[in-house]
C-alpha cells in the first residue's frame, strides 16, 4: 500500500521556519519524483516545490524561491521542505505527492498523494 505522510506543520510568527517531512512508503523511493503543494480553502491547489527521482532537478514556484528549500533522504524515504522567512500567505495545508521518475510541467500529474499538515504563520 502506496503511503505519503506530511509532518511537520504548525503555528509560527511571520519571519519563523517550520520543516516539513514526507515519509513516504509502499513504492520504490528513488525511483519517483516528489513534490509539495499548498492549499488554502476556497483557492486552488498550488504547486511549492518539486525534486525529481535522487534528486537530479529542482524546481520552486516563484514566490518560495529563495526562502524554501526541498531534499531527499533516500535511506529513510524522506523528502523534507525547509520553510525560512515564513509569511503569513505562506498559510494552507501542505501536502506531498509522488509521480513516477520526473516532476511534471506545471505539477500536474502526481500519482500518489498523502494527507496534509496545517501551516500557519501569524502576522
Amino acid at each position: 500500500e502506496v503511503q505519503l505522510q506530511a509532518s511537520g506543520g504548525g503555528l509560527v510568527q511571520a519571519g519563523g521556519s517550520l520543516r516539513l517531512s514526507c515519509a513516504a512508503s509502499g513504492f520504490v523511493f528513488d525511483e519517483y519524483a516528489i513534490g509539495w503543494f499548498r492549499q488554502v480553502p476556497g483557492k486552488e491547489r498550488e504547486g511549492v516545490s518539486c525534486i525529481s527521482r535522487r534528486g537530479g532537478s529542482i524546481y520552486y514556484v516563484d514566490s518560495v524561491q529563495g526562502r524554501f528549500t526541498i531534499s531527499s533522504d533516500n535511506a529513510k524515504n524522506t523528502v523534507y521542505l525547509q520553510m525560512n522567512s515564513l509569511k503569513p500567505e505562506d498559510t494552507a495545508v501542505y501536502h506531498c505527492a509522488a509521480v513516477h521518475r520526473y516532476c511534471p510541467p506545471n505539477y500536474i500529474g502526481m500519482t500518489y498523494w498523502g494527507k496534509g499538515t496545517q501551516v500557519t504563520v501569524s502576522s
